[in-house]
């Protein structure tokens, strides 16, 4: 019997997750659809592309979503259950509220589990197809940049022609061995510079110790200095670092020394990785969080009551969220710290909520 009652609680609660997720998967589909139809209006292209990339992209805004997804599923599942009388009916077989509460939070941390190494996977490529596609399409085409195994690679194009930048990796805004060729509108060869490395804070680059070659004039020039002029790479670049989405969870901890070695750094890498282990105890505790405002009490007069709470809390726990992260990029507290302090929190919240839901 008691199987039997596992399998209810849990299949039930899995097609109010999957219902949730679809409500938010449609909201976030046909928010963006817009977002991505007006970015394309002045090109002559189908609407399936739009869309497409919508499709692209959402799956990753899910994910980022997933623990209030959880919270809110877990609020309405919980007064499902005391609506229709069921969780009487349970605690009669000897269910108590702290074993229907660990059955269900259980769940959720496998389920946080099953996202990161199944789903993550699947909306990393999706987020990174979606992006390289975008910039295709951009009005600042002109300044792409791409980051693989072979290191920095910038395209940059101008009246004159345009220019491909290659790098070792970027470390504290200083590009190592740096290449750099010049082309004209016909795509000619005109000249390579090569320099140890390049310090791009500032508009031009400050680079050191230079060797160009001249095709034109067949020559070759030695300096000791050379100012590089270019647009605003360094912002882009930063931007490109810091968006580890397009990277999985598994590639992350396979590949992290090579990634660190292309410039990624270690902190940013560091904060990442435990955004990642930290999903499926937000799960968890999302679930332990809901089962507090809800299954201690049977009146279901107070349904209306619960779901303004719970939208309430889902705000509250996400600008938490963003406040503990603002505080670890600005260094008042380490990157790993900011991604588990609103764990943290929540759980010594969960803690003393549970011992009350018990006692009942």
């Amino acid at each position: 019997m008691n199987k039997i009652i596992n399998q209810y609680l849990i299949l039930n609660f899995f097609k109010t997750i999957f219902n949730t997720i679809l409500v938010f998967l449609a909201l976030g589909i046909l928010l963006n659809l817009f977002e991505e139809i007006e970015f394309f209006k002045n090109l002559d292209l189908p609407i399936t592309l739009p869309l497409i990339l919508t499709l692209s992209y959402i799956p990753t805004l899910i994910v980022e979503l997933l623990p209030f997804i959880i919270f809110i599923s877990s609020m309405f599942y919980f007064l499902q259950l005391k609506s229709s009388k069921d969780l009487l009916s349970i605690k009669v077989f000897g269910y108590s509220n702290i074993k229907i509460i660990s059955i269900l939070s259980i769940f959720g941390f496998i389920f946080g589990c099953f996202v990161l190494f199944a789903i993550n996977p699947i909306t990393s490529t999706l987020i990174k197809y979606y992006e390289s596609e975008k910039a295709q399409y951009a009005e600042d085409v002109d300044h792409l940049i791409s980051i693989n195994k072979n290191g920095v690679w910038i395209k940059e194009v101008d009246d004159l022609g345009q220019k491909i930048i290659s790098a070792e990796k970027l470390e504290d805004n200083i590009l190592n061995k740096v290449s750099i060729y010049s082309f004209n509108l016909d795509n000619d060869l005109l000249t390579r510079i090569e320099a140890d490395y390049a310090v791009i804070t500032n508009n031009p680059w400050q680079m050191k110790n230079i060797s160009i070659y001249d095709f034109v004039n067949n020559k070759t020039t030695y300096l000791d200095t050379y100012e590089f002029k270019t647009e605003k790479i360094l912002d882009k670049i930063n931007s490109l670092y810091k968006n580890l989405n397009t990277i999985s969870f598994f590639d992350l901890i396979i590949n992290y020394s090579q990634l660190n070695k292309m410039g990624y750094s270690k902190n940013i890498l560091d904060e990442k990785i435990n955004n990642f282990i930290s999903l499926p105890f937000f799960l968890l505790l999302m679930v332990v969080l809901a089962s507090i405002f809800t299954i201690g009490s049977l009146d279901v007069k107070q349904n209306f009551y619960y779901i303004i709470i719970s939208i309430f809390i889902s705000i509250l726990i996400y600008y938490f969220k963003d406040l503990s992260i603002a505080l670890g990029q600005t260094g008042k507290i380490s990157l790993v710290m900011s991604v588990w302090m609103p764990v943290i929190a929540v759980c010594l919240f969960c803690l003393i909520g549970v011992i009350q839901i018990n006692e009942k």
